[in-house]
């Protein structure tokens, strides 16, 4: 390729130089150049290998962190949501901002480290589907939709794929927005689920990056 349309920072926290392994040791975590880092973005864009960039899974406090240095803001947050994780501090931060939120995660995610998928298993979203005649994750994806977000979801299943597509032409009522609204909130996304139990953690603050914010 000679250039990507999106590039992004995939987490606030580095590990040292080596081959990928997961989950990561926590002897291997270190501390995060952050300027340094998006220094080095910020020129891949300037020279045209990127048409934009951007970050994942950044909380709050890491966007004001990196807006008191950036040259060029971040376009986008791509973050976990779904109406089990309505994110709402982060999305109202982002668009007072400018920042654009994409939804990774949209239908409960499949790390979920031994726990229920909380959305799919959703009796609001089972109910709403039902009386709609949609299936949960459709509810999902509709809902995140009428959010104004962008949406990261994927299958091998042809099925669901095309049941991904049909979620145009039809929209929530208020009561059942309202009913999402209610939904007892669950991050499943943790910083905390991606470490193994080697070693310890000395040179970063997990809650800098691991916050939960609602």
């Amino acid at each position: 390729m000679d250039y990507l349309d999106l590039y992004l920072m995939h987490w606030a926290m580095s590990a040292k130089p080596g081959p990928a392994s997961f989950p990561v040791k926590r002897d291997d975590v270190v501390p995060l150049d952050l300027e340094g880092v998006w220094e080095a973005m910020e020129e891949c864009q300037r020279l045209g290998l990127t048409k934009t960039i951007g970050v994942s899974n950044f909380i709050t406090r890491k966007l004001e962190e990196l807006l008191t240095f950036a040259n060029i803001p971040p376009a986008i947050n791509q973050v976990e949501m779904n109406p089990g994780w309505q994110q709402q501090k982060l999305r109202r931060y982002c668009a007072n901002k400018g920042i654009f939120i994409t939804a990774c995660y949209p239908l409960g995610g499949q790390i979920t480290f031994g726990n229920t998928n909380h959305v799919l298993t959703s009796d609001v979203l089972k109910e709403i589907a039902t009386a709609k005649g949609k299936t949960a994750a459709q509810i999902s994806l509709r809902w995140i939709l009428e959010q104004d977000v962008g949406i990261v979801v994927k299958s091998f299943n042809i099925e669901r794929l095309r049941q991904n597509l049909e979620i145009f032409n039809w929209e929530l009522s208020q009561e059942e927005l309202l009913q999402i609204s209610s939904i007892t909130q669950k991050k499943a996304a943790r910083v905390q689920f991606m470490l193994s139990n080697e070693g310890s953690l000395t040179s970063v603050n997990i809650s800098d990056i691991d916050i939960i914010e609602t």
